[in-house]
């Protein structure tokens, strides 16, 4: 657990940092830095999502998979609610801990945050090698670019960012301590297509800060599930698994 300890400290402690920032930056500033840390979003889940595979897999993801995931993903989210719940959550911490925050709102601080910092390979394959050999290199790195990101994001989206360490430590956490379980089940191709789903995902909320769109991405959260279960079956399906995937 250490790795997962000292990343979710480096989210809290330099998003406090941020937090001292964001009050010397003027509104217009704010809003021209937000715009810019949107495009940089957006690169990192375009990016992020045509690789998504390409370091772990022996093949590329498939978009058919995505299609599938985002869809019925979609259709889950929607059907709970998840992002007016998330929505509801962070107002009512908003008005018990953040009232003066009137630039953002505490639930997309927090949304923001905690995908971008539980999506990816890192996270995954981080905690599996804290988990199974006690290495914990790979967390060790993801907490420095966790940490700087944090201190970005705070002084944008405000205290929401911080709450952001609680999903950070549940996610890797739980990894981490059901290791020799969770990684038959977390094979290649499962952790590749769950990443492209995650950086889609982190597409549309750099459209969001950029405040060119509104998705509610929280909905589209079990996406991510959906497509791991799925690419789990497949990948034990030879003949559906080269119908997708042979080259």
């Amino acid at each position: 657990m250490l790795g997962t300890l000292v990343n979710v400290a480096a989210v809290i402690v330099l998003g406090c940092i941020g937090l001292i920032f964001k009050r010397a930056i003027s509104e217009k500033c704010s809003d021209l830095l937000m715009k810019g840390i949107g495009l940089c979003v957006i690169y990192i889940g375009i990016s992020g999502a045509i690789n998504a595979g390409a370091d772990i897999a022996p093949s590329d993801t498939n978009s058919l998979i995505t299609i599938i995931a985002m869809t019925i993903g979609g259709i889950i989210g929607h059907a709970l609610k998840l992002e007016y719940r998330m929505n509801r959550l962070g107002e009512r911490v908003q008005e018990r801990f953040a009232k003066g925050d009137s630039r953002s709102t505490v639930a997309e601080g927090f949304v923001t945050a905690s995908l971008i910092y539980c999506v990816g390979a890192m996270a995954i394959v981080g905690s599996l090698q804290s988990g199974l050999n006690g290495d914990h290199d790979t967390l060790f790195i993801k907490s420095l670019l966790d940490g700087i990101m944090s201190i970005i994001l705070a002084a944008q989206l405000g205290f929401g960012v911080l709450l952001s360490a609680i999903p950070v430590l549940i996610y890797q956490g739980a990894i981490t301590l059901c290791a020799q379980w969770v990684e038959p089940f977390l094979n290649p191709l499962v952790i590749a297509e769950m990443n492209c789903i995650g950086y889609i995902l982190i597409i549309a909320i750099g459209l969001n800060i950029a405040k060119i769109t509104k998705f509610k991405v929280m909905n589209y959260v079990p996406g991510v599930i959906i497509a791991g279960i799925m690419a789990y079956i497949i990948n034990k399906i030879p003949d559906v698994y080269n119908f997708l995937y042979a080259a």
